[in-house]
């Protein structure tokens, strides 16, 4: 059974149930797609009966991938190109030159011909944006020295799609026969001429950019119909594709340039908005075509081959990566970060072996098994960053902060033990001392330590979790330990060693939101702040101020407020696990919980609430 229905339904059925289950194992929404494609394919189930019919579906969804390639350009605005230019220059162009430099010399010691090894060198050079940026975000990374560094990578790799497309056709002329029908009318020019024309055609986007685009979208907005505007969002992005096409260069370099044009345009958010649906569903089709074009004959025919080069390029490009990590002082956690994250194939990488091969530099074959190997290590990168989160940084994060500094000696004890002395904690300790309460502070970061001691902090280095290094903070004799530390797993071992040897301490413990409050109530744990709590209500308080309310009014509506948040938190931990009964009662909540600030607005406060406003303490304020 065929037709377009029928096809629709089930790649869209492919993709439902392959991507959620890709993601939920943290390998990212990409691999769902090819998982997908390999499934419905012709080694799968055989809804795409042979990888020509998939090649079809390839070219006609590559147009995601020039939408891609225009919003990423919308997102380079060029002062912010400059302001980044030493990140760029320095740490992605020293990837992208030392990774296809490798790569080539490989190529070239294995007997392939010099234009084959220098294709095949400059895609695999690039990373998947689409993997790499999901990833980081998903993981909250992307202001993390590895988000940094390995968006400065792939901002260089987007831009460096320019002279690797350009560069193309002149490699198809130096010695490879072009293929019919690549190149427009000028097919069968000269390689000088084409390379001419490639940036007359680049010319061209660059003052439509300018002057062109701009009266458009403004002449299109003013009949505020949204529709419209779509349409002509559509029309740039298809016309540059067009005129790219005409010249024999990919659509996606002219639509990335004009992407970068209309970085500063007013219309940047609308244009984002309005193509980001269509990005989406093309890429998701994109990368389904690839996974059904993968020619599993040609892989299991010489797997040993396949999988060694697969293997190969992901080693290459992760010592690239970790040695200019290295250069750049990363942490060693960090450093494996940034360098097994980046270490796949780019998704770009396919239009550029279709573009290779209408040229007529890469053979069919040749084609078959570079996709295979970008497809491959798409495949596996996902699954050693898993490992490597769950396995092993774990454990080199703890050893990493200083195995070779012991802890320091304590010579004081207090009635308040501080555990973590970071923003938080410094807050928290700074309060204490104004009001003359000393704490015993430590802290396991040693360049923090220094740091704080050098503007005068009294901070101990050592691992608060090490019960000779409580026994020597004084927690026998100690009131209270406060814990100010980011991480759920540290104050958990932290609360069971307390529990077990120092019963009589009272445990204050800091917590990033109330799923992790929910895992320390289940501990026993009774006093716990989570991060924003207050600092939200600080600032509903001001708002409420600003709109009217007296500042008495509103302190005691703060009070009540989070009282009822305190004790909706009691009643929702024993439900944290059905989440289906989670949700009805975090409604049920929420719903009695304005009703009772409803209600004590109306019958203990006012409006009119003179209480903390009257005109004496206005006069003293002022």
């Amino acid at each position: 059974m065929e037709g377009f229905l029928f096809n629709a339904i089930i790649y869209t059925l492919a993709a439902v149930i392959c991507v959620p289950i890709a993601k939920r194992l943290g390998m990212g929404s990409v691999l769902g797609y090819l998982i997908a494609g390999i499934l419905i394919g012709p080694y799968g189930f055989e809804f795409i009966q042979d990888e020509s019919q998939g090649q079809d579906i390839m070219h006609s969804t590559e147009f995601g991938v020039v939408m891609m390639l225009f919003l990423i350009g919308l997102e380079l605005e060029p002062k912010n190109l400059w302001k980044m230019r030493d990140m760029i220059l320095k740490v992605g162009l020293s990837q992208v030159l030392a990774t296809s430099a490798l790569i080539f010399g490989l190529g070239m010691a294995l007997g392939v011909d010099w234009r084959i090894s220098l294709t095949a060198a400059l895609s695999m050079a690039l990373s998947s944006t689409a993997i790499v940026l999901q990833s980081l975000k998903e993981k909250n990374q992307m202001d993390t020295p590895t988000g940094k560094f390995s968006f400065g990578v792939l901002l260089l790799q987007d831009i460096a799609v320019i002279p690797i497309l350009a560069v193309l056709p002149l490699l198809a002329v130096a010695g490879a026969e072009v293929r019919d029908g690549h190149g427009g009318f000028l097919e069968h020019q000269p390689g000088w001429v084409q390379t001419l024309m490639i940036f007359a055609a680049i010319g061209l986007v660059v003052l439509l950019g300018r002057f062109g685009f701009g009266p458009l979208l403004n002449w299109v907005s003013k009949t505020k119909l949204r529709e419209l505007f779509t349409a002509s969002a559509l029309l740039i992005v298809v016309g540059i594709a067009f005129l790219m096409e005409l010249v024999g260069l990919s659509p996606a370099l002219g639509t990335f340039l004009a992407g970068v044009i209309l970085a500063n345009s007013p219309y940047k958010h609308a244009l984002e908005s309005d193509l980001d649906p269509f990005k989406g569903l093309l890429l998701g089709l994109f990368f389904m075509a690839v996974g059904a074009t993968i020619n599993f004959n040609l892989i299991f025919s010489d797997a040993l081959g396949v999988f060694s080069l697969t293997f190969g390029v992901i080693l290459i490009k992760t010592l690239v990566l970790a040695v200019i990590g290295k250069t750049k002082k990363l942490s060693l956690p960090e450093n494996l970060r940034f360098s097994f994250g980046l270490a796949q194939v780019s998704e770009f990488s396919f239009v550029t072996y279709a573009f290779a091969l209408q040229l007529g530099i890469l053979a069919t074959t040749t084609s078959g098994i570079l996709m295979a190997i970008t497809a491959l290590s798409m495949t596996f990168t996902p699954i050693f960053s898993l490992v490597l989160e769950k396995m092993i940084l774990p454990r080199l994060e703890r050893k990493s902060a200083n195995p070779s500094r012991d802890a320091d000696e304590i010579g004081e004890t207090n009635k308040v033990i501080l555990v973590g002395f970071s923003h938080f904690g410094t807050t928290l300790g700074r309060f204490l001392r104004a009001n003359g309460v000393e704490a015993t502070v430590l802290d396991y970061n040693p360049d923090q330590v220094d740091f704080l001691r050098k503007m005068g902090f009294k901070v101990y280095f050592g691992d608060a979790t090490r019960l000779d290094l409580l026994h020597a903070a004084g927690a026998e004799d100690a009131k209270i330990l406060i814990s100010a530390i980011n991480s759920t797993e540290t104050n958990k071992k932290l609360v069971e060693l307390c529990r077990e040897h120092f019963p009589s301490l009272e445990i204050m413990i800091r917590a990033k939101n109330r799923y992790e409050a929910f895992e320390l109530m289940e501990m026993g744990v009774e006093s716990i702040y989570r991060e924003h709590l207050d600092t939200s209500i600080r600032m509903g308080q001001e708002a409420l101020q600003r709109l009217g309310f007296r500042a008495h009014t509103v302190h005691r509506l703060a009070a009540q407020f989070r009282k009822y948040d305190e004790e909706s938190l009691k009643i929702l931990v024993k439900y944290r696990g059905n989440q289906a009964e989670y949700i009805s009662k975090v409604k049920k909540q929420i719903e009695i919980q304005e009703t009772l600030l409803s209600g004590e607005l109306s019958r203990k406060f006012s409006m009119n609430d003179q209480a903390w406003d009257s005109e004496q303490l206005k006069d003293q304020e002022g």
